[in-house]
């Protein structure tokens, strides 16, 4: 059974949005990635089981981007999920271990990132 791997939200200030998380509710910083610039780096939090991706929205409206499924069988999950009203994707995502190995839209248009887990 595929379960929620990571939330990423989208915001002006990596930095601020990060600290209230890690503040408020005791989220981890477990990496970082950019080279930041006027909006900051991405930060990425945990809580243990699943991970928060704090995303520098440079032109793009502030709140929730996306989330991620973590599956058994990414290439299964996709044809599965395209099966049943799912678009979209692309295996040309980074594979650096901690993102996405690809991705489909839902019928609504979100973005639901496919992938076997984060490796932090």
């Amino acid at each position: 059974m595929a379960r929620i791997g990571h939330l990423a939200l989208l915001t002006k200030d990596t930095e601020k949005l990060a600290g209230f998380y890690k503040a408020s509710f005791g989220l981890n910083e477990v990496a970082r990635s950019g080279e930041g610039g006027e909006h900051g780096q991405a930060i990425y939090l945990s809580d243990g089981h699943i991970n928060l991706a704090i995303l520098p929205a440079r032109n793009r409206r502030e709140g929730i981007f996306h989330f991620g499924m973590e599956v058994e069988d990414v290439k299964g999950a996709v044809a599965t999920a395209k099966g049943n009203g799912a678009t979209g994707g692309t295996d040309k995502l980074p594979k650096d271990g901690r993102f996405a190995e690809t991705f489909v839209l839902d019928p609504v248009g979100t973005r639901v990132d496919l992938s076997l887990g984060w490796k932090v």
